[in-house]
C-alpha cells in the first residue's frame, strides 16, 4: 500500500523515484548549483573553519557564538552522577528544554533520530545576527539548522557537526491597532508582530489577555511561532479561524544569498506564499512575523469525558452513535480538539469550544449524554462528563487564572522563572518524549455522510483493535466558514485539507531517554512493538480513504511519499519557490522541500 502510494504520488508531481547515489566532485550541483562542492564539511575535515574564523563570526554577532555542549553529556561520563539526576528531572520541563542551546522539545524517534548538539551556535538576538551566520555557513560550506521552539518531531531543528541559528532570544511581540503590508495598497487591519523566538504562549498572553484580541496559532503553549507558521499552522480554534499560517500578512526572512527580505502579497510574493505551509527550515530563516488578529468571541469552554463499553458490539454502537452525534451537532465552527479511540473500548472526548454559552454548550452534549444514560449495562461513564462554557475568553490564556485551575497547568519550577512559565498538564507526556512512532492522515468531509459513516465506525473500530486512534477535528477545514477555507487556499499546504473534516492520528511515546547512557536508554524493543502497532491501526484507516495526506507537523518520518502527503499538487510550485531563493540547498531538512537532493543526514548532495 505505502509504495503503491508513493510511486503514484510521485508519478502525479512529475517526480523520478529517490536514488542514493552521490554526485561526482565535479558534477554541476542541482538547481544550478555549478562547481559548489557537493559534500559540507564537518569538524576535522581540511576544510573546517579555523579558530580565527570562528572568532571572526563571533564578533561580527556581537559575542553571542557559543560552543555546542548538551548537558546529557554529563551523563554519558556519569550516569549515577546527581548532576545526571538532576538533568533527567529537568528534561520534563520544556522551559528548560527550550532554554538549552543544546537540547529539544523531543529526545529523538526509535530507529529515527537522536537529538545531537550542533558543533558551534549563533545565539541571535537581531536580524543582522542570522545574516551574519547565513554567509558564514555560505562561505564555509557548513550544515546549517534553524531552532526556535524545537518541537520538531520528525528532528528539523538539530543536526550534528552543524552550525545552529538559534532564535530563542528574539522574542519580542508587539500588536498593532492597524497594520498594512509593505508595499501594499492595502486597508489597515488589526495585528501583531511577533519574532521568531516567541511561543504561543507568549502571544495569547500579549493578544488576548492584555489586548482583547485573537490570533489563530497552535494549542501547545511553548511551541515556537515561527516554526508552526511554516508548518501551516492548527490550533484548537483553527474550525473558525483557518490555518495559522492563512493569517499571515508579512515576514521578514533571510535567504539563503544572506538577504533580509520582506516577504507579503505584494513584494516577493512566491515566497511569502511558499512560507505559509511550505515547512520549516526549508526556504530561509524566519526573523519575523505579522498575523492578522480576529474579534475575540465572549466564551471559550471545554468538555471531556471517558466512556467504557461493556462489550466489542457496544463498543460498535458506541462508535456509531459518536459519529452520527458528531456530524450533526459537533461538526461547525464551535467544536475542536480531540475524540480518541482506544484498545479496551473505550472512548475519550477532549473537546474545545469558542462563541458557546455554558447553556448552549450543555445542550449542545445532552442528547448524547442521554444516549449513554438509556444504555447504562453497556456503557460506563468512567470519568464523568465535564461540560464547561461560558469562560470569559480573555481569560483563556491568562497565566494568572490558569495557575489557579487544579490540576490544569505546571509551572516551571527553576529558581527565577516567571510566573507566565507554565504549560498544560496534558502535555507533560510529550515533554523530552522519545517517539516510537508517529502517523497520520486526513479523513475527507465524505465519510461523514450516512451511507459512509458504517464504513467509517468499522475502520475506527477495527484501528481500535491495534493502538488508539484520535480525531483531531480541528484539523480539518471542513465545515469551517468560507473566508477559512479561503485563507487556506492561498497557503502551500495540501489541498486536501480544504475538504478533511478531522486530521486522524495514532503516536506513541516513551519517557526521557537517551543512547549510551546506562540505566537511562530507549526501550527499543517496546518502541518496535509499538510502532508497528501502529502500522496496524492506520492500515485500517487507509482502507476507507481514497488518498493519504498528512499535517508536515504531525507526521511520519518514513514516509516514502512526503511530497504527496504534505503539499500533494503544490510540491511542484513550492520546489520552484526553493530554487529561486536557496538553488544550492542551504536549508535542508528531513523531508523538506528539495530534500530528496540530499543524504538523510543533508551533508552530501544526491543525484536527482
Amino acid at each position: 500500500m505505502r509504495r503503491r502510494r508513493f510511486l503514484k504520488g510521485a508519478a502525479a508531481l512529475g517526480a523520478t523515484p529517490f536514488w542514493p547515489t552521490v554526485w561526482s566532485s565535479t558534477a554541476p550541483a542541482a538547481g544550478g548549483g555549478g562547481n559548489r562542492p557537493f559534500s559540507r564539511v564537518r569538524p576535522g575535515d581540511a576544510a573546517w573553519p579555523s579558530e580565527a574564523s570562528w572568532n571572526e563570526l563571533s564578533r561580527n554577532v556581537g559575542g553571542r557564538l557559543v560552543r555546542v555542549r548538551s548537558p546529557l553529556a554529563e551523563c554519558t561520563n556519569a550516569p549515577m552522577a546527581v548532576t545526571c539526576s538532576d538533568v533527567f528531572t529537568n528534561l520534563k520541563n520544556p522551559y528548560y528544554l527550550g532554554d538549552n542551546v543544546g537540547l529539544t522539545q523531543s529526545l529523538g524517534w526509535t530507529d529515527a533520530w537522536t537529538s545531537q548538539p550542533s558543533a558551534y551556535a549563533v545565539v541571535a538576538e537581531s536580524a543582522q545576527d542570522v545574516v551574519a551566520a547565513v554567509n558564514f555557513a555560505n562561505a564555509n560550506n557548513l550544515r546549517l539548522v534553524v531552532k526556535g521552539g524545537g518541537h520538531s518531531y520528525k528532528g528539523t531543528s538539530n543536526a550534528a557537526d552543524s552550525l545552529l541559528i538559534w532564535t530563542r532570544r528574539m522574542n519580542a511581540i508587539t500588536v498593532h491597532e492597524a497594520f498594512a503590508p509593505a508595499g501594499c495598497a492595502r486597508p489597515e487591519q488589526p495585528a501583531v508582530t511577533v519574532q521568531a523566538g516567541a511561543m504561543w504562549g507568549q502571544v495569547y498572553d500579549a493578544v488576548t489577555t492584555k489586548a482583547g484580541r485573537y490570533v489563530q496559532g497552535g494549542g501547545c503553549l511553548t511551541v515556537g511561532v515561527a516554526g508552526l507558521i511554516q508548518s501551516g499552522g492548527f490550533g484548537s480554534f483553527s474550525k473558525a479561524y483557518g490555518l495559522a499560517a492563512a493569517s499571515l500578512l508579512e515576514a521578514e526572512v533571510v535567504t539563503a544569498d544572506g538577504k533580509l527580505r520582506i516577504a507579503n502579497a505584494c513584494t516577493n510574493s512566491d515566497l511569502f506564499w511558499g512560507l505559509k505551509g511550505g515547512g520549516g527550515g526549508s526556504l530561509g530563516v524566519v526573523t519575523r512575523l505579522t498575523l492578522r488578529t480576529h474579534d475575540l468571541p465572549e466564551f471559550f469552554g471545554a468538555t471531556n469525558m471517558v466512556v467504557k463499553a461493556a462489550s466489542d458490539a457496544a463498543f460498535r454502537r458506541l462508535i456509531g452513535q459518536l459519529i452520527r452525534f458528531y456530524s450533526e451537532a459537533l461538526f461547525n465552527r464551535h467544536w475542536g480538539e480531540k475524540i480518541s479511540f482506544r484498545p479496551g473500548n473505550v472512548l475519550a472526548i477532549a473537546m474545545l469550544s469558542q462563541g458557546l454559552s455554558q447553556t448552549q454548550a450543555e445542550s449542545t452534549w445532552r442528547p448524547f449524554l442521554d444516549w449513554i444514560a438509556a444504555s447504562p449495562q453497556d456503557l460506563t461513564l468512567i470519568s464523568a462528563p465535564t461540560i464547561l462554557g461560558g469562560v470569559p475568553a480573555r481569560q483563556f490564556w491568562d497565566p494568572e487564572v490558569l495557575s489557579k485551575v487544579p490540576g490544569l497547568v505546571v509551572t516551571d519550577d527553576r529558581p527565577g522563572s516567571p510566573a507566565t512559565n507554565i504549560f498544560y498538564a496534558n502535555d507533560v507526556g510529550e515533554v523530552g518524549q522519545i517517539l516510537h512512532g508517529y502517523q497520520s492522515a486526513w479523513l475527507p468531509a465524505a465519510l461523514l455522510r450516512p451511507e459512509q459513516q458504517q464504513p467509517l465506525g468499522d475502520a475506527l473500530f477495527a484501528a481500535s483493535r491495534h493502538w488508539s486512534v484520535t480525531l483531531h477535528v480541528n484539523k480539518g477545514l471542513a465545515g469551517a466558514p468560507a473566508e477559512a477555507i479561503a485563507g487556506a487556499t492561498d497557503t502551500a499546504t495540501n489541498p486536501l485539507v480544504l475538504d478533511a473534516f478531522a486530521l486522524l492520528i495514532s503516536a506513541a511515546q516513551g519517557p526521557p531517554a537517551y543512547p549510551g547512557i546506562p540505566g537511562r536508554e530507549p526501550d527499543l524493543s517496546a518502541a518496535r512493538r509499538h510502532a508497528e502497532a501502529i502500522g496496524k491501526a492506520m492500515a485500517e484507516i487507509e482502507r476507507v480513504i481514497p488518498i493519504r495526506g498528512a499535517y508536515v507537523a504531525e507526521s511520519d518520518f518514513f514516509d516514502a511519499g512526503w511530497r504527496e502527503s504534505y503539499w500533494g499538487t503544490n510540491y511542484p510550485r513550492l520546489l520552484a519557490v526553493k530554487d529561486k531563493y536557496d538553488p544550492e540547498g542551504l536549508f535542508i531538512a528531513h523531508h523538506g522541500v528539495g530534500s530528496e537532493r540530499w543524504s538523510a543526514d543533508g551533508f552530501r548532495k544526491l543525484r536527482p
